[in-house]
């Protein structure tokens, strides 16, 4: 689902469901919607985000509106992982999918993965060591 504050959710959410409706994690389909920012936000506070473009350029306001215009109504994949609204919008806007959420859980679980491996090595060696002392 477009919104006015730009993202990408499943279908049969209604504005101003927010990205942790349950529907996100559960649906590998969205549908693109444009909705008034007013009706998406309710009355909660918001901000545009603009994080990547100190990285990356942004491609002309005129692409991106037409792009988005073409792609409402249109049903799309969808993965909180792979594919979700914030790699929408970043697409939309420079081109190319981009989430630092993403990105974050998986090196957040890569190390926690890693620290784990290390402790069980470690276990390991020093319950070998013991019964070996024995």
């Amino acid at each position: 689902m477009v919104r006015s504050d730009g993202q990408l959710a499943p279908p049969g959410e209604y504005a101003g469901a927010g990205s942790s409706s349950i529907m996100s994690v559960l649906t590998d389909r969205a549908v693109v919607k444009k909705d008034r920012l007013r009706d998406v936000a309710g009355g909660d506070r918001y901000r545009v985000n603009n994080k990547y473009d100190w990285r990356c350029s942004p491609l002309p306001v005129s692409k991106i509106l037409m792009e988005a215009e073409f792609l409402v109504g249109q049903e799309m994949l969808y993965s909180v992982t792979s594919e979700n609204c914030e790699h929408f919008v970043t697409k939309l806007r420079y081109g190319q999918p981009m989430c630092d959420q993403v990105r974050d859980t998986m090196l957040t679980v890569g190390v926690a993965g890693l620290g784990l491996a290390t402790l069980g090595i470690i276990g390991a060696m020093v319950t070998r060591s013991r019964r070996q002392n024995q």
